[in-house]
Parts: structure tokens; C-alpha cells; sequence
């Protein structure tokens, strides 16, 4: 049967070149269900509900101060060895509309462990609205993607492999999630250490949560211990944040309402 060729897209390309890296990862998955009653209430109390996404990212990245072993990454240069970053680099991926193609670009979010959700929020909308050329990430990325392969293949196995550059072009974890359109992803890859994924949210607050993580870097009784620390992060440090912006968002309505009576 004859068909015909496609010729590979940039984006295409640079997806093609994460899997040359990432197939070659160790990687583990352990999963936890979880209850955010808690964190459910609070979002629900909010007049703009935030989205999970970034809810979850941040409690995430919290986690991540408290497990130093989720901000270190095995790289083999200049001999193989674990380096560990002082704060996380979230790694976002993003599906946008670029010539007439749905392409996955992402987008790095720098110590977000210590950002207000509000503006992790914001950082998440313009990843996902402005145009994408007027995105730095999003542009470099489709340029690169244009180089040949030869070369990019040997500049993100030094990126990969030298601790600053790494940190700074790739993140420290990844977050890649389907929950939206009612799927899950069961063994996402990525070259960093941990990427994380969950499930629907049920109306009790229950959702699986997963972690896949390169087994060079920790082990998997480490990495349970992290998912019931996440779980109490979630319904404690983010409600608890979540809380503060409902109450926010209701004070004017009540200014208002005691200017008018």
C-alpha cells in the first residue's frame, strides 16, 4: 500500500531528540492514592479556582526542599557523579497550535518553591496564550530544533551532562499531565530525574498521584516516604495558601457591600 512522507517538524524533531536521551534513563514508578479533601475545599471556596496543575506544581516544588535527593541529577561530566541544586526548575509541557500542527514545547519555572500560585498561575497562562514567537523558551527551542542533528544531539549530552547547564536549560523535575482530557499517562519519559503525573479528581478529593524517578539518583522507599510528605503538603502549606487567596478575593465584595449599606 502505497501512503506518503511526512517531513518531520521542528517540533517533532526535538521530541524525537528527548527520547534519545530519556530511553536510556533507569526509571521506577511508584504511586500513591491520595486524599485532598482539604486542598478540594479550599479551591472550591475560591471565586476563580485556580488551576490543579499549579496547585500541584508548587506543593511539588515544596516537596522538593524538603527530599534534597528530588533536586539532584546523575550526570557524567566531568566522571559520573550526582550533582544537587539549591532550588527547584519546574520543566512544563505545554501543547500549543504552531502551523497548522499541535506541538509540545516546554516552558521552565525558576524556584517555585518560593512564588505566590497567583503568579505561577500567571506564568502558566502566558506559556499557554501569548503568541509563540514573543516566548524566549518557545523560540529558542524551534531554532535549535532546526539545527542538525549531529549537533543538537551533542549539545544537550553536554547540557545533560554538566550540573549548572543542566539545571538551567532542562529543570530539575518535570510535570506532564492528561487528567484534563480523562487519560493518564502510565511511563512518561524525560532525561531529568523525577517526573510526576496524576490522575482525575474524584469528588471525595481522592486522585492517584505517580512519581517516576531515575533509580541511579534515589530509591523507591524514598520516594514513598515523599509521596505521604506530598500528600500532607497538598492539603496543608497549598489549602492553607489557597485559603488566603479565597479570603482575599471575598474582602472587596464585603468592602463594597458596606459602602453601599
Amino acid at each position: 500500500m502505497r501512503g506518503r512522507a511526512i517531513k518531520l517538524s521542528p517540533s517533532r524533531r526535538l521530541v524525537g531528540d528527548l527520547m534519545r536521551f530519556s530511553i536510556g534513563v533507569p526509571r521506577v514508578t511508584v504511586q500513591r492514592q491520595m486524599n485532598l479533601a482539604p486542598l478540594q475545599q479550599a479551591r472550591m471556596a475560591q471565586e476563580s479556582k485556580t488551576s490543579w496543575t499549579v496547585l500541584f506544581l508548587k506543593g511539588y516544588a515544596l516537596l522538593s526542599q524538603d527530599v534534597p535527593e528530588l533536586r539532584r541529577a546523575y550526570i557524567k561530566l566531568p566522571r559520573p557523579q550526582l550533582y544537587e541544586y539549591p532550588v527547584s526548575i519546574a520543566s512544563v509541557a505545554h501543547e500549543r497550535e504552531h502551523e497548522g500542527e499541535r506541538i509540545v514545547l516546554l516552558s521552565t519555572i525558576k524556584d517555585p518553591e518560593h512564588r505566590p500560585i497567583a503568579e505561577i498561575e500567571e506564568l502558566f497562562l502566558a506559556a499557554r496564550s501569548k503568541p509563540i514567537h514573543e516566548i524566549k523558551q518557545f523560540r529558542r527551542a524551534l531554532k535549535f530544533a532546526r539545527a542538525p542533528s549531529p549537533i543538537r544531539w551533542l549539545l544537550m549530552w553536554l547540557g545533560l551532562n554538566l550540573g549548572r547547564q543542566r539545571g538551567r536549560r532542562f529543570g530539575t523535575f518535570q510535570l506532564s499531565v492528561y487528567s484534563g482530557l480523562g487519560a493518564e499517562s502510565l511511563n512518561p519519559l524525560t532525561p531529568l530525574t523525577t517526573i510526576f503525573n496524576y490522575g482525575s479528581i474524584s469528588e471525595d478529593g481522592t486522585v492517584t498521584v505517580r512519581i517516576h524517578y531515575d533509580h541511579r539518583v534515589m530509591d523507591g522507599a524514598n520516594v514513598a516516604r515523599a509521596l505521604v510528605r506530598f500528600e500532607s503538603i497538598l492539603n496543608g502549606a497549598i489549602a492553607d495558601e489557597v485559603k488566603g487567596m479565597a479570603s482575599s478575593d471575598a474582602i472587596p465584595g464585603e468592602a463594597v457591600s458596606g459602602t453601599a449599606s
